[in-house]
């Protein structure tokens, strides 16, 4: 996994530099500065990563991670720009290649391409590369703005079939990677917290990848989660970076902060006399790490009440496919962070059955929260992060609105 880490890192980096930094025509001292920068910035981002594995959190790692991961952000949207740029470039040479050779079929010879002067063609190189430099700079700023920003709060209404009256407008407030760690403290926690004060959630769910550190460097920069609140209870699944983190350490953390872990699990709460069973499964990836914690929506759903609405927590959408099996009315998901830059999504999708928003799968609801925190780079573009309420009702109340 290194080894593609480094490769890919390289790749992303070292294109960039060999598209932008020859036609700079600086002189070989700076240029080789240049490169040296370049380098470094390349395999900085694995450094936190690494003095992590190590045991070492501290401001230091911290301060790495945000020149890391910003660096990064820009340099892959740079890498897409120019990738963008040099494809257009292939398509126009070889387009005007196949004109010249039927130009010459034709024997069209009053047509033949004018020599493009070498100085101004390295002018125009050069002009473009600058744009392309500030255009990727314009961009990473409103990407940071977008990540650092409040999270969206977004209604979201779901249409139960047979829905109970008693959980007609059942609201949900589902957190999902908030990825507390190097570059989200307390204080977006604390924003977070306080945006949800204002949503009277009756229920609130927390799907995964909360964290991305210990429990001795984070617990204080989670704590404001404790002052969370609702009347049918706070829930919490694992996501995979909980398992990379410490899950033990974490679920005893996240008990303590008053949240019920549900580890293919449920627990059915009455909703003045009706039933909801909420169950939760860990990361579909869990055993990987942790041989015990295979996820099982049919473990999770087992034995739950016929006459019950479910709802099943599950930190990565490809739990869907057993959980609508197992007679799931609603998933709730993250994971994906849909994309969290445009065109990523695009790339994600080919990974997960679903990205972003409520899907119906086969008569099962499932809604995949885009992420109220970010991950890596801090970075959106697009795909803005959101806090979401989810809140119940009739299907045929729905369809008739």
């Amino acid at each position: 996994m290194l080894i593609i880490a480094i490769l890919m890192l390289s790749l992303l980096h070292g294109y960039v530099g060999l598209r932008i930094i020859p036609s700079m025509q600086l002189a070989a001292p700076w240029t080789w500065i240049i490169w040296a920068v370049l380098a470094f910035l390349t395999f900085i981002p694995l450094l936190p990563l690494a003095l992590r594995f190590m045991g070492y959190e501290n401001g230091l790692t911290d301060a790495l991670s945000w020149v890391g991961y910003t660096s990064l952000g820009f340099f892959t949207l740079a890498f897409l720009i120019l990738l963008t740029r040099d494809g257009l470039w292939l398509v126009t040479a070889a387009g005007g290649k196949t004109w010249s050779i039927l130009n010459s079929w034709l024997n069209q010879e009053g047509l033949a391409n004018v020599p493009i002067d070498p100085s101004r063609r390295q002018f125009f190189v050069s002009m473009m590369n600058l744009g392309i430099v500030s255009l990727t700079g314009g961009l990473s700023a409103y990407g940071f703005f977008q990540a650092r920003r409040n999270a969206q709060l977004k209604h979201i209404k779901v249409p139960i079939r047979d829905l109970p009256a008693e959980l007609e407008g059942f609201r949900i407030v589902q957190i999902s990677d908030l990825h507390v760690g190097p570059t989200i403290k307390r204080d977006f926690v604390r924003k977070v917290v306080d945006d949800v004060h204002g949503l009277n959630p009756d229920l609130i769910a927390i799907t995964g990848d909360l964290v991305d550190g210990s429990v001795d460097h984070l617990s204080d920069d989670v704590a404001p989660l404790a002052d969370l609140t609702a009347p049918h209870g706070k829930y919490f699944v694992t996501g995979n970076h909980e398992y990379y983190s410490g899950v033990d350490h974490w679920i005893r953390e996240v008990e303590r902060l008053g949240f019920k872990n549900l580890l293919n699990e449920h627990e059915v709460r009455d909703v003045a006399g009706a039933k909801l069973t909420v169950a939760g499964v860990t990361d579909l990836h869990a055993h990987q790490i942790v041989k015990e914690h295979r996820t099982s929506p049919r473990a999770a759903l087992e034995n739950a009440p016929k006459d019950s609405i479910k709802l099943l927590l599950a930190h990565q959408p490809g739990s869907i496919h057993e959980a609508q099996q197992n007679g799931a009315h609603l998933q709730l998901s993250g994971h994906t962070h849909g994309g969290q830059f445009k065109p990523f999504n695009l790339a994600v999708s080919r990974a997960h059955p679903y990205v972003q928003g409520l899907h119906d799968h086969k008569g099962t609801w499932i809604y995949v929260n885009a992420g109220t925190g970010y991950w890596g780079p801090p970075l959106r573009i697009g795909v803005p992060s959101e806090l979401t309420v989810l809140e119940l009702t009739a299907a045929e109340k729905s369809a008739a609105a």
